[in-house]
C-alpha cells in the first residue's frame, strides 16, 4: 500500500462533554496541539488528510486543513465515519479518533497487512473501533445504509464489512476523556 492510496481521516466531531465541551484537537502536549501531532505522525504515510468536525471549520482551514461535518448531527461516531467516507477520494481511509494518546505510524502496516477487507485495533485496553483502515467504497456504502437504517453501532458496522480484528499486544492507544485522562497524558487542562 503507498501512502497515495490512503486518507487519514481524524474523528473530532465530538461533544467532550466530560471536558466542560473543549475541542480536544487542540489539546496541546508538549506545545503541538493533537491535530498537529497525529497528522506529523502520519505525514509521510497517508496521501491527504480529512478532518470530521462539527464546529471550528475555519480553525482548520487556517492550517491547510479540509474539515468535513457530519451530514446527520447527533448519531455520535457513525456520524463522523460517514462524512469522511463520503469525502474520501482514495481507496483507503485510516481513522483516527483525534483525543488518541499514544499512536505511531507504525500502527498502519499491521492494519493494512489483514488484507482487503479492512481491519480495526485492539490494545490491551481491548477493541479500539475507530482506529481503523476501511476499504473507502464499501464503507461509504455500509454507513450510508447505517445511518439511513438507525443502526449506530461501530462494531456493527465492522460485523457487516467483515473487517479483521489486528491485536497491538503491549499497547495502549487511550484517549483523553476526563481531567485525569489530561493529566495522564501531560496535557494541563485549559
Amino acid at each position: 500500500m503507498i501512502a497515495s492510496d490512503v486518507t487519514l481521516g481524524l474523528i473530532a466531531g465530538g461533544l467532550a462533554t466530560r471536558l466542560g465541551g473543549i475541542d480536544k484537537a487542540w489539546l496541546s502536549r508538549d506545545g503541538e496541539p493533537q491535530v498537529r501531532r497525529l497528522i506529523r505522525i502520519f505525514a509521510d504515510r497517508v496521501g491527504s488528510v480529512l478532518i470530521s468536525a462539527n464546529r471550528g471549520a475555519s480553525r482548520y482551514s487556517d492550517i491547510g486543513l479540509r474539515t468535513v461535518p457530519d451530514r446527520v448531527l447527533g448519531i455520535g461516531p457513525l456520524g463522523g465515519l460517514d462524512a469522511l467516507a463520503q469525502a474520501c477520494a482514495s481507496p483507503w481511509l485510516l481513522t483516527l479518533p483525534v483525543d488518541t494518546v499514544s499512536a505511531e505510524g507504525s500502527l498502519l502496516p499491521p492494519l493494512a497487512a489483514a488484507g482487503d477487507r479492512g481491519a480495526y485495533a485492539r490494545d490491551d485496553d481491548g477493541i479500539q473501533p475507530l482506529i481503523a483502515l476501511w476499504p473507502a467504497a464499501a464503507l461509504r456504502d455500509a454507513a450510508a445504509r447505517a445511518v439511513d437504517a438507525d443502526e449506530y453501532a461501530i462494531h456493527a458496522l465492522q460485523t457487516r464489512l467483515n473487517m479483521a480484528c489486528v491485536a497491538f499486544p503491549g499497547v495502549r492507544f487511550g484517549n483523553l476523556n476526563t481531567p485525569d485522562d489530561l493529566a495522564a497524558a501531560g496535557i494541563d487542562p485549559p
